[in-house]
Formats: structure tokens, C-alpha cells, sequence
């Protein structure tokens, strides 16, 4: 019998979900926002606030909100008021993406945590708690308005703190959160246009730009949309922008498009369902177990060698919720077998039953390592591996919870 079927395992997802949002309480920071967490889940109080760890840590606080989690509310209000606040920019618009005790700590507005405050305030939105429709408007407004790319279909990556000075980078991470921000808003708002927007970007970087590379993503651009391959070769294990092919974006991607097809109906067209299951396939030939050890490496090379060997903790998530989203979509066993086989690989090896929460890297050998991340910062990858099993593939998260659809 699989896992995906059986009350039983749902109540455990739910327990490890429980687990999770009550190691990330310690990180509201008490200046606004949310703080950084260690391996051991004190929050790293001198380091400044990260806008992305915020939004997902609000994001999840109001998923658990919309779980009935009676402690989530006040942590939603937490980081909202930061939204509103300290993380905004008052004169120019949008959000600074690190704040300090002094202000600003990076002023440069970036595509990437946009993104994730639009999918921050679609949840919120859809809690019915205080301030999340007015920041959905907000987040919506300066991500169409000033990052959305009409002409390629894309967003672009990086302006000024004025929104004046546009940086030549083009980046695919951006685009594939934007995907997850705008099918997050469409469900949350009842508007198509914003799944029609979704729908360009992954047709561009799915369609086009995997299919056409053997599915390994091209992930840099310059302002052109030329793909840089070569790009931060020197820094090969970079937490945003690393060197070569992501295998974990390989296996968003392809969940992705598995909720795209979903959100579309009758009108999905049929290679979403043929190009998700090739990016998984990819994404397990190339990624997992490769060098004789459990475990995804985090990049390989254009010829599908590794490049950087250690485990990321979100690729084993993403793993489980595209698997379980692929059994959704076809019902095929091998999803199911894939799903356990990870779900094991993490309680053996990520899950930190002592210290809390996952440990975001191993090394190749599958020990606690810190070589690209450092610390337990959020919650958000392996909190959504706990919901994609137990609900349905449309609407997505924060809307399904609302509709009570929870499996």
C-alpha cells in the first residue's frame, strides 16, 4: 500500500509540519521580521533581517493559521507589520531585501524576494488575517509594474532602490518563484490574467529552454535573454546563483507545471504533464545517487557530470512533493516508490530529531556540512513537503487550505 494513501502517514506529514512551525517560532526577531536561525534554532540577532526568510516564514505562519494553529496568528500580524514597516521602502516602493538596526543594509530591489512577497501575502490574504489583502495589492503592483518583462515573458532581475537602474542580469530562480507567486495570487484572487502570466514564463524556461538542453535548465542570462554558461564558474556552490544546472530547480519546475496543467483544466496543454515527467526523470538520473552515496548532489556541469556534490536539504523536499504531485496527476506506483524512498533518505539522514528542523546541507557523505548554507534560516521548503501530499494540485496551497480541502 503507498504511503500516500494511508491516514496514517498524512498524521505523521501533520506532526513533522507541527514540528517544524514550533522550531521556527524562535526566529521572530524582536526589532521586525524574522531572524536567521543556527543549527541549533537560536536566532542569529546581529545578522540583518533577510527579506525572503521573512516573507517565508510569514508565509508559512499563515499556512498554519489556515491549519487551525491557534499560535500562528500573532506570527503572521509579526511579519506583516515588517512588510508594512521596517522592510519597505516608503519613497520608492517595493522592499529593501536586508534591513539592519541602522536602516537598510542592501538597497538594491531584487526579482527573487518580490516573488516571495506576493506568495507571503496571497497566504495572508487568503488567512483572512489583518493586512494581507492590502500588502497582496502592493506586492502584485511592484512586481507587474516593474519587474514583469512583457516582451520576453519573463521578470527581470535586479533595479536600483529607486527603480532607475535596471541590472544587465537575467535570472531563471526569479522567474521560477514568480510562477509560484503568481499561480499562488491567481488562486487566492479568482484572476486568470495572472495564470496566463505564469503560463509564459514556464513555457519559456520548460518548453523551450530545458527541453531544447537535454532538461538541464540553463539558469543565467544576460539582458538579451542569451544564456551565460559559464556563469560563476569560479563560485560553483553559490546559494543563489551557482555554476551550471540546479537539479532541485529541475524537480520545482516539474511540480510546477503539474499545478499550472491543474489550475488550467481542459485548456492545459498536453506537454505539461509529458515535460513534467521529464525534468523528474532528469532530475533522478542525473541527481540522485550518483556518486555512490544517498542523496541529491546540488549541481551538475552541460554534460550531466556533478559539479557541487553536497546534499541541499530543499531538493530532497521538492523531491517528495513533485513525487507525490506526479502519483496525483498519472496515479503511477513509481511516484509512490520515489515519494518513500525519500521521505526515508530524510528521516535518516536531514531530519534533526535533537536540534530541530532539517539540516539544510550534508556533505557528500551525508553529514551535517556548511559549505554553501550555514545555519537552519526557515522552514518553507520542508513545511511544504508536508502539505502538497494532503491536498489537491489545484487550487494551490493557501487557497486549497482556505476551501477546505485538506486530504
Amino acid at each position: 500500500m503507498s504511503w500516500l494513501t494511508t491516514p496514517a502517514h498524512a498524521r505523521w506529514l501533520e506532526a513533522e509540519g507541527d514540528r517544524l512551525l514550533d522550531f521556527g517560532r524562535a526566529s521572530r526577531h524582536p526589532d521586525g521580521g524574522f531572524a536567521w536561525l543556527d543549527d541549533a534554532g537560536r536566532p542569529e540577532l546581529g545578522r540583518p533581517v533577510e527579506l525572503w526568510v521573512t516573507c517565508r516564514m510569514t508565509h508559512c505562519y499563515a499556512l498554519g493559521d489556515l491549519l487551525g494553529r491557534p499560535h500562528c496568528a500573532a506570527l503572521v500580524e509579526h511579519g506583516v507589520a515588517a512588510l508594512r514597516g521596517r522592510m519597505h521602502d516608503d519613497r520608492h516602493g517595493g522592499w529593501y531585501a536586508q534591513v539592519g538596526p541602522g536602516g537598510p543594509v542592501v538597497r538594491d530591489k531584487t526579482a527573487y524576494e518580490h516573488a516571495f512577497v506576493v506568495i507571503a501575502a496571497s497566504s495572508v490574504a487568503a488567512s483572512g488575517l489583518p493586512g494581507g489583502e492590502e500588502l497582496l495589492d502592493e506586492a502584485l503592483a511592484v512586481l507587474l509594474e516593474r519587474f514583469w518583462d512583457d516582451e520576453h515573458g519573463m521578470v527581470v532581475e535586479q533595479w536600483d532602490e529607486s527603480f532607475s537602474t535596471l541590472d544587465g542580469y537575467r535570472g531563471v530562480n526569479a522567474n521560477m518563484h514568480s510562477v509560484e507567486a503568481l499561480l499562488a495570487a491567481a488562486d487566492v484572487r479568482g484572476d486568470a490574467s495572472l495564470r496566463e502570466r505564469a503560463s509564459r514564463i514556464l513555457t519559456r524556461v520548460v518548453h523551450d529552454l530545458a527541453a531544447g538542453n537535454d532538461w538541464r535548465i540553463p539558469e543565467h542570462f544576460d539582458e538579451a535573454w542569451t544564456p551565460q554558461m559559464e556563469y560563476n564558474a569560479d563560485e560553483p556552490a553559490h546559494p543563489f546563483r551557482p555554476y551550471g544546472a540546479t537539479i532541485g530547480h529541475w524537480l520545482e519546475w516539474s511540480r510546477l507545471a503539474l499545478h499550472l496543467r491543474a489550475g488550467l483544466g481542459e485548456a492545459a496543454p498536453g506537454w505539461l504533464l509529458d515535460d513534467a515527467r521529464s525534468l523528474f526523470d532528469a532530475a533522478v538520473r542525473e541527481g540522485w545517487a550518483v556518486d555512490g552515496a544517498d542523496g541529491f548532489v546540488y549541481t551538475v556541469d552541460w554534460s550531466g557530470s556533478p559539479v557541487v556534490r553536497e546534499r541541499m536539504h530543499w531538493v530532497a523536499a521538492e523531491a517528495t512533493a513533485t513525487a507525490a504531485a506526479l502519483h496525483t496527476a498519472t496515479g503511477e506506483a513509481s511516484y509512490a516508490a520515489w515519494y518513500q524512498a525519500w521521505w526515508r533518505y530524510v528521516a535518516d539522514h536531514l531530519r534533526d530529531e535533537q536540534g530541530g528542523s532539517w539540516w539544510h546541507e550534508l556533505s557528500p557523505e551525508n553529514l551535517p556540512s556548511n559549505k554553501t548554507w550555514s545555519g537552519k534560516p526557515d522552514v518553507y521548503h520542508a513545511f511544504q513537503a508536508t502539505l502538497v501530499p494532503r491536498l489537491p494540485l489545484s487550487p494551490t496551497l493557501a487557497a486549497a487550505l482556505r476551501q477546505g480541502l485538506l486530504g
